[in-house]
């Protein structure tokens, strides 16, 4: 028997550095939308680490193999990629499984850049992507309070919960 509902969860933690020369650092891209911002994701992909965790979030809730295990950090191909690659994967094995979203819940957390302006930008660019209505899809942006690689503007990270249900 198939279950009629999954819920999967996503997490994804890039460290942010200036850009070459000074660092290792890309330019910021969340949720696929570029932000102005003096440091970015060390990473291998594009390091967005918002469609890392939604891409997580799904394949988590359908028990597939993770971003890491499908896109390996290791694999040229992927070097500097866009995100929405691995997350239009992620969509596909979900509709080919024969699931669709109830909801997504994203929490993304950094000190800087204030998300506030962007943020119906951002949900547009995740649901459009999803291919799911906008009252399915919730982003909140939150600090660390100073604490820790976070907190201190050294590192961005994404919490990505996602509910998907059997089409019937």
């Amino acid at each position: 028997m198939t279950c009629p509902l999954r819920i999967g969860h996503g997490y994804d933690l890039h460290r942010l550095e200036a850009p070459p020369p000074e660092g290792a650092g890309r330019s910021l891209i969340l949720a696929g939308i570029p932000f102005q911002h003096p440091v970015g994701p060390v990473g291998h992909s594009d390091g967005d680490v918002v469609l890392h965790a939604v891409t997580d979030a799904i394949l988590g809730a359908l028990g597939s193999p993770d971003i890491g295990q499908l896109f390996p950090d290791d694999d040229p191909r992927w070097e500097g990629g866009d995100s929405k690659i691995f997350l239009e994967e992620a969509v596909r094995r979900m509709t080919d499984a024969g699931y669709r979203i109830v909801n997504l819940d994203v929490t993304v957390i950094c000190e800087r850049p204030k998300l506030g302006p962007a943020k119906g930008r951002m949900i547009e660019q995740i649901a459009s992507t999803l291919g799911c209505g906008l009252d399915r899809v919730n982003l909140k942006g939150k600090t660390h309070e100073r604490v820790d690689a976070v907190g201190e503007g050294r590192a961005i990270e994404t919490h990505a919960v996602i509910l998907l249900e059997r089409i019937a």
